[in-house]
């Protein structure tokens, strides 16, 4: 297996709940094997991560320092890392034509309820946004959990991709 750290694209339509929330869980749980970052579709002008994302995820202790919410326009870029895994977390985000990503990523759809349109008071909506945390992170339990052949033969089949263009 390689040493080769895996690096997850999340995409949502705002990039400031969902996405947000598997990008610091993941880089929370990584064990050095994975670099989560995450993006949007159409971040509005100005768009901050939710408040209450980062409340959720700070209340399980994971960090929220540095994160931002942007546009997926910064990971097509020559410059940009490599996404080995892009993931929509979003059922918006998964039927709109995403751009080119450098080095043709595996993709997969992982489908979460939008927890800011929960109402009610404040401690209903930051439960929506725990709900949805723990949610994202069993299935990330599942992926970082995944034995090292499985991986690895992402990774030859990303390899393979990468030689047609040689």
């Amino acid at each position: 297996m390689t040493d080769r750290v895996i690096n997850v694209l999340f995409l949502c339509t705002h990039n400031s709940a969902r996405s947000i929330l598997a990008e610091a869980t993941l880089n929370h749980m990584a064990r050095g094997r994975f670099r989560a970052f995450s993006a949007g579709s159409s971040p509005r002008d100005n768009q901050q991560p939710n408040p209450l994302a980062l409340k959720a995820l700070a209340n399980v202790g994971i960090s929220t320092e540095g994160l931002r919410s942007k546009s997926w326009d910064e990971f097509g870029k020559a410059d940009s890392p490599v996404m080995d895994l892009v993931i929509t977390v979003c059922d918006n985000a998964a039927g709109e034509v995403c751009p080119y990503w450098p080095g043709q990523p595996a993709t997969a759809h992982w489908g979460y309820a939008d927890p800011s349109e929960v109402e009610g008071d404040e401690a209903k909506r930051l439960e929506a946004f725990r709900q949805t945390l723990f949610a994202i992170r069993r299935r990330l339990e599942l992926l970082i959990n995944l034995p090292p052949d499985k991986l690895e033969r992402a990774m030859v089949q990303q390899a393979a991709r990468d030689l047609s263009r040689a």
